[in-house]
């Protein structure tokens, strides 16, 4: 099967014809229709998780996909062959992910039936953004009335917490360049500021004086986000998932400071899928490559300055 895969960490990843996987009792086959893109991809072809796990090379690349049910293994009952079903893929102890043209996946992991009426590319770009932004939700605690600033508002995780925290009622602050205020307004945000465009605390400070009530962050290093804190009132909350927070050292400033890891579960996955289902929660799709060129797409999104999700079709 085609597959985009690494020899080895660090290596540049590269079109391969590889072994289609075959499912164990309890376990899946997907047949891959999309992937979705994220910056854990190429993190893992980096070798982030050469110290957690024991790698089998070659190693499919991509977490996050979307697919037919193919075949079953032994014991599954949750799923069937044939229902349309979006996740997340990645094994790297097996050496399996969504950038193939077929996955494997435990039936009781993170896999859930595709919402209704969404098309494959769509899905394939929910997992891990989706997941994400619900679970910095929930542990922000963010509410009705709360002004709430979120640091990358343009990329896939940012757009959806830009939609849930207007959900709840809050007073959403969107960071994102000139030409994507817009984007993020009609998903949403209240107010935009411009972190290319000058001092990014001064901008908040202008349209809330007072200050905010929670920071909502998945690009800050640990110099920006003690900068950013700065913007909190007492009570406070700051929860990033680049883990740049020092919860000590917010805690002696009377703030409440959270690195979140996300575990994607079938659970949020439904979860999310009523969100869809309902028309609460928007994906925009910045771009879609063929398979082939997931190599170049990988290497665009190393560089930043994403505007929604880059999708693969298989």
């Amino acid at each position: 099967m085609r597959a985009i895969a690494v020899s080895e960490y660090g290596a540049t990843p590269a079109p391969m014809n590889l072994p289609r996987p075959e499912p164990r009792p309890g376990e899946i086959l997907v047949k891959m229709i999309a992937a979705g893109l994220n910056p854990l991809d190429w993190k893992v072809a980096d070798g982030m998780l050469k110290d957690s796990a024991d790698a089998e090379f070659p190693l499919i690349l991509g977490r996050d996909g979307a697919g037919v049910v193919d075949e079953v293994g032994e014991g599954v009952t949750r799923l069937r062959h044939g229902e349309q079903v979006y996740g997340c893929f990645l094994d790297v102890e097996r050496g399996t992910g969504s950038f193939a043209e077929y996955a494997v996946v435990p039936e009781d992991g993170p896999v859930a039936r595709m919402p209704d009426g969404m098309i494959y590319t769509q899905a394939a770009a929910v997992p891990t953004a989706g997941t994400t932004a619900l679970t910095m939700m929930e542990t922000a605690g963010v509410a009705e009335g709360q002004a709430v600033l979120v640091v990358g508002a343009t990329g896939g995780v940012g757009q959806a917490l830009v939609q849930l925290a207007a959900r709840e009622g809050a007073k959403v602050i969107a960071t994102a360049r000139a030409d994507m205020a817009g984007t993020v307004r009609r998903l949403g945000a209240d107010e935009t500021v411009d972190h290319t465009a000058g001092d990014l605390n001064r901008q908040v400070l202008e349209v809330h004086s007072d200050g905010i009530d929670a920071v909502l962050d998945v690009v800050s290093d640990t110099g920006a986000t003690e900068g950013i804190a700065q913007l909190l009132r007492p009570g406070g909350v700051y929860v990033s998932t680049t883990w740049s927070v020092n919860p000590d050292a917010m805690e002696a400033q009377g703030l409440r400071g959270v690195n979140v890891e996300v575990e994607p579960s079938a659970e949020l996955l439904d979860r999310l899928s009523e969100l869809i289902d309902a028309g609460e929660l928007r994906v925009s799709i910045e771009r879609e490559v063929p398979l082939e060129d997931a190599p170049d797409a990988l290497a665009g999104n190393r560089a930043g300055g994403a505007r929604g999700k880059t999708v693969i079709r298989v």
